[in-house]
């Protein structure tokens, strides 16, 4: 007949009880809450003995570690708030993919929140964000997003990297793409190539990153000795389904452009797609070039010409 195992005076807490505590811990092993801890933080000053038992009894108990409340009680955080604007955005996706990789390899935890553009919702996120209290914030604030409103939510503190966009008056750190450049850049390559009449499509105009590339784009064609023309200045949201159908913009008038430098990758797709829909063909019939890179534009057909922004690797800069 098996016998009962011994009783040692560490009965399993029932639901609804109280939640397990380090003291708890600490007591049903023999130990002093200090080791506890530095066992819960791995850290290696524990002998291996000592450090099999507290596992063991942390697993018995079901012990739930706290995060947040060690958090306050060292002031430190193992995880990074991560908020973009737009995460449908393919470019993004990729962003926070490589934000996400960087981190984990310096064993942080990445806190992921989408605002969709909203300041708002952007609010909302970083408060809810907030009660967290990660070690720091990497943001690339929504369309409209006022710095005061951020730093009432952030605080004065908080240690904060804008991505993308620029915020006029915060005093945060700002990492971007050389937007003027790039846009210069994608110009230069379609005069090369013998175009004269070349439109910028996409982007709102308001948002700093747009400002920048349709800066490059002026700048290229001033050059060339190319006027710029205001109705081939063609606004739409950043976003495939906009601009394709924003695509009847470009042709409106009596004079028709022959190529366009697209804000970004998902117009340029959005706006292939207008343009095949209406019969001409991109490529052959109307140049295209897009902006960032992202994983799809080798897809395309034909393949979209674009500038390299590296969404992955651009985390570790």
């Amino acid at each position: 007949m098996k016998e009962p195992p011994p009783d040692t005076g560490k009965a399993a807490r029932k639901p609804g009880k109280r939640a397990v505590t380090v003291t708890d811990i600490a007591q049903a092993v023999g130990v002093s809450r200090a080791t506890v801890s530095l066992v819960l933080r791995g850290s290696p000053l524990v002998n291996v003995d000592t450090r099999a038992r507290v596992e063991a009894e942390l697993r018995r108990q079901r012990y739930v570690y706290n995060r947040t409340a060690a958090n306050l009680r060292r002031r430190t955080s193992s995880s990074i708030a991560l908020v973009i604007n737009d995460l449908s955005n393919p470019f993004f996706a990729e962003f926070a993919s490589g934000v996400d990789e960087a981190l984990g390899a310096e064993g942080y935890v990445t806190l992921l929140g989408s605002t969709a553009e909203s300041p708002q919702r952007q609010q909302a996120v970083l408060s809810t964000l907030m009660e967290h209290t990660p070690t720091g914030f990497i943001l690339s604030p929504a369309e409209g997003s006022d710095a005061q409103q951020l730093r009432q939510v952030l605080g004065a503190h908080a240690n904060v990297l804008l991505f993308n966009r620029e915020l006029a008056g915060a005093e945060w750190d700002f990492l971007t793409l050389d937007n003027r450049q790039g846009a210069y850049m994608a110009t230069r390559h379609l005069i090369e190539r013998g175009h004269r009449d070349i439109a910028f499509f996409g982007g709102h105009a308001a948002s700093s990153s747009c400002h920048q590339r349709r800066a490059g784009y002026q700048q290229a064609l001033a050059e060339a000795g190319l006027q710029v023309r205001p109705q081939w200045l063609i606004e739409s949201a950043p976003n495939r389904l906009e601009a394709a159908a924003r695509t009847g913009a470009l042709f409106a008038g009596g004079e028709r452009p022959s190529a366009a430098v697209c804000y970004n990758d998902t117009v340029a797709l959005g706006l292939m797609l207008g343009l095949t829909s209406r019969g001409i063909r991109p490529g052959e019939d109307f140049a295209i070039t897009g902006f960032d890179d992202i994983s799809e534009a080798a897809l395309a057909v034909p393949p979209l010409t674009t500038l390299t922004g590296r969404p992955r690797a651009d985390r570790k800069s």
